[in-house]
């Protein structure tokens, strides 16, 4: 492999640290984070709403990145 492909130590740090979280953890945080929207848009905190409904992608996200270094690995 190309030396300048290889990981960097805290991209390797960070992504040892990940994948001892169960992917479940993401998913449920993802599913937290919808239905805290939901309670605070039926309370009338429209705004705070769309901002924690936001946080759901990056969850999701996170998830699926943190089951890639699980089952490919990194460098």
């Amino acid at each position: 492999m190309n030396e300048q492909q290889k990981e960097g130590k805290v991209a390797k740090t960070i992504e040892h640290q990940t994948a001892k979280i169960p992917s479940d953890v993401y998913l449920w945080t993802s599913m937290t984070s919808m239905g805290v929207s939901l309670t605070l848009k039926l309370l009338g905190k429209d705004k705070l709403s769309l901002f924690v409904g936001q946080w759901a992608a990056p969850f999701l996200l996170m998830g699926i990145y943190n089951k890639i270094v699980k089952t490919e690995g990194s460098d």
